[in-house]
């Protein structure tokens, strides 16, 4: 039997890495950090689309049949697991492609106050004083702080990307598909958010070990030039800290944060509801 595929997307810093981590627990359960499945797609979709010189060789039928033979394909060796969630910010903005090719598929979005993600962004910047990290992506400009969340914000750059996807899944025609999770809730409560999700895709509940949840990828790190970027705490839990970026910066990205008022949205969210004076 053909396993089911869930995918898991968001926001950078906000705990899709800790999330694949509990998840892949579970024996039933393929899940881990980002795959190569999402450029994949975009790269078949390029070769067979307009401007190209094959897009007369294949139809809709058979891109199709492509697409879903190449996820297949790529979580072959995972055949004896029954579901298969796979991560990349960019599935967001696939939802139409996803639930076509997979109608049954949810999309578990994982969020976190946006002023944070660049705090933590910036963090890990500063504890590598003597690297050159390729997290800025092209953006030259890095001298200070200012200049480096700038970037980040930009919307073909790592935070601005992932937010204006999520953005377009949370008020666009598929969200009922959508599971946002803040990162804050999972960490203080992960017995009571895994449950809910647990309940969003249909599955039965699992003792997950939430003591010792365990994940890292050195080998993909250290090219980045970010060690540690996806290393995961055994025990999860939620640890409070002092900003490091300006208080002005703080505050201008804390109103970035859109998902927990669902007005407008079908969305399902696991979210603390907005203060009175965020409203």
């Amino acid at each position: 039997m053909s396993p089911k595929f869930h995918f898991i997307s968001g926001l950078p810093r906000s705990g899709s890495t800790l999330l694949a981590a509990i998840l892949r627990q579970n024996p039933r359960f393929q899940a881990g950090m980002t795959s190569p499945v999402g450029s994949f797609v975009n790269a078949l979709l390029t070769q067979v689309s307009a401007n190209s010189e094959f897009a007369n060789q294949v139809d809709q039928h058979q891109r199709k049949n492509l697409l879903s033979g190449l996820f297949r394909s790529y979580y072959e060796q995972d055949a004896e697991k029954s579901v298969i969630f796979d991560t990349n910010r960019m599935w967001c903005a696939k939802l139409p492609l996803l639930l076509d090719l997979f109608p049954e598929a949810k999309v578990i979005a994982c969020a976190r106050n946006v002023a944070w993600v660049m705090d933590s962004i910036e963090r890990l910047y500063r504890s590598n004083p003597y690297e050159q990290t390729r997290i800025f992506g092209a953006n030259p400009a890095r001298t200070t702080v200012y200049q480096r969340l700038e970037g980040l914000a930009q919307h073909e750059q790592l935070v601005g990307f992932a937010w204006a996807a999520l953005r377009e899944a949370f008020y666009g025609e598929h969200a009922k598909s959508l599971l946002v999770i803040d990162y804050d809730l999972l960490t203080q409560a992960p017995q009571k958010v895994i449950g809910l999700l647990y309940d969003f895709i249909g599955e039965p509940h699992f003792a997950h070990d939430f003591e010792h949840v365990e994940y890292d990828a050195p080998d993909f790190d250290l090219p980045l030039g970010v060690p540690g970027l996806h290393r995961v705490k055994p025990k999860v839990a939620f640890t409070a800290r002092r900003a490091v970026i300006p208080p002005d910066l703080f505050d201008k990205y804390s109103k970035m944060t859109f998902w927990t008022d669902p007005a407008g949205s079908a969305a399902n969210v696991i979210a603390p509801k907005p203060s009175p004076q965020d409203s």
